[in-house]
């Protein structure tokens, strides 16, 4: 691995500034908030500006915002994006590090289907494939992208009096118990499905969001209940919390501190 260059890094620091606050910056302010001595930050923005990296702002004399480069390099990056493979990726990384099955889902109508998957290396585990389709309602991935949904988008997809099918005893089969789960995980931001779909099975999910906040998936960590506990789910939403965030950053969200 080379060495970093201080002047790429440096005009990196400077463009990255220029995603707070409200996207304009003028010389001082590159000079205040990186430290950097004023003949530097001259000839780096000298040199941004000179590759339409930033442009000046219309009527503010010294200031600048983002020009058209930025754009063309991340709409070509957003071209190449392949949801499927980029979830594999990260579901790969987090199975890694719990041992246990981790999905990717997308939600179709009241479905879920399974983009991407990673087996645990337990012999106990759960058995599914990429590509299955389930009712959304009996996982936690579905859930996790009902509670997502505008309030008239989910009435439209389960309006009340919905039949809702049961894949185990413990799944939810009425639309108004469905809506006060929902609104729980809205609130915790994380949806825990407690042997819905599989008897032996139990799952914790976080949403996955694009570059414009939309939630477009969610990634879920399957447990056998012979090693469920409530010590356990703490540390799984953590870490379903932190893979989802980093599918989430591969697509372009880029989260609000």
């Amino acid at each position: 691995m080379g060495r970093l260059v201080p002047a790429v890094t440096r005009a990196l620091d400077i463009l990255e500034l220029f995603l707070d606050g409200d996207g304009t910056l003028s010389a001082p302010d590159i000079v205040r908030k990186l430290q950097l001595p004023r003949t530097t930050v001259h000839e780096l923005v000298t040199t941004l500006a000179a590759r339409k990296y930033i442009v000046p702002v219309p009527g503010q004399p010294g200031r600048y915002r983002l020009g058209v480069r930025p754009y063309q390099l991340g709409a070509r990056y957003a071209e190449q994006l392949d949801l499927a493979a980029e979830g594999q990726q990260v579901a790969r990384s987090v199975a890694e590090t719990c041992d246990e099955t981790v999905h990717v889902a997308i939600l179709e109508d009241t479905d879920v289907i399974y983009i991407a998957k990673v087996d645990s290396t337990h012999a106990v585990r759960m058995v599914s494939a990429a590509g299955r389709r389930l009712p959304a309602h009996c996982t936690s991935v579905g859930k996790m992208l009902l509670a997502s949904l505008p309030e008239q988008e989910l009435a439209a997809r389960i309006p009340d009096g919905a039949e809702l099918v049961a894949m185990t005893p413990n799944s939810i089969t009425d639309p108004g118990a469905l809506r006060e789960a929902l609104a729980e995980i809205r609130q915790r931001g994380v949806a825990v499905e407690s042997r819905e779909s599989n008897p032996d099975v139990s799952c914790v999910a976080a949403p996955v969001r694009d570059r414009t906040g939309q939630v477009v998936a969610a990634l879920s960590i399957s447990v056998p209940m012979i090693r469920w506990s409530e010590e356990r789910l703490a540390e799984l939403e953590q870490l379903a919390v932190k893979g989802a965030a980093e599918l989430s950053e591969h697509l372009g969200h880029r989260s609000v501190a």
